[in-house]
């Protein structure tokens, strides 16, 4: 399989690489962070009622200081799927003050 050379493609490069099967359905994380809890919480429970078939997990980051809001969706994990997922989720983190910070594959 051929992937595009930017981040993404890199990324799913060196995950068939280390044998993942990207062929069959994974859990994709998405990171966020944000300077309060509040602000995190409040993108986790839009997701929630927008798309709940996307489960959310907010926590602090080892930075006492930074919120983290891991966003996990089921899917295949194909580079087009996943660059639609990277645009979806950065036009919605931007509306909570937040940003995005990559994303990978619960191995």
């Amino acid at each position: 399989m051929n992937f595009p050379k930017d981040e993404t493609g890199k990324v799913l490069f060196e995950m068939q690489k280390a044998g993942i099967d990207l062929t069959v359905k994974h859990t994709v994380v998405f990171f966020h962070l944000f300077e309060t809890q509040e602000q995190a919480q409040a993108m986790a429970d839009h997701l929630a009622e927008v798309s709940p078939d996307i489960t959310c997990d907010v926590h602090i980051d080892e930075n006492p200081k930074v919120w983290a809001l891991d966003c996990s969706i089921t899917v295949l994990p194909l580079y087009d799927a996943i660059i639609v997922l990277e645009a979806r989720f950065e036009k919605v983190v931007t509306q909570f003050k937040g940003h995005t910070d990559g994303w990978g594959i619960e191995a």
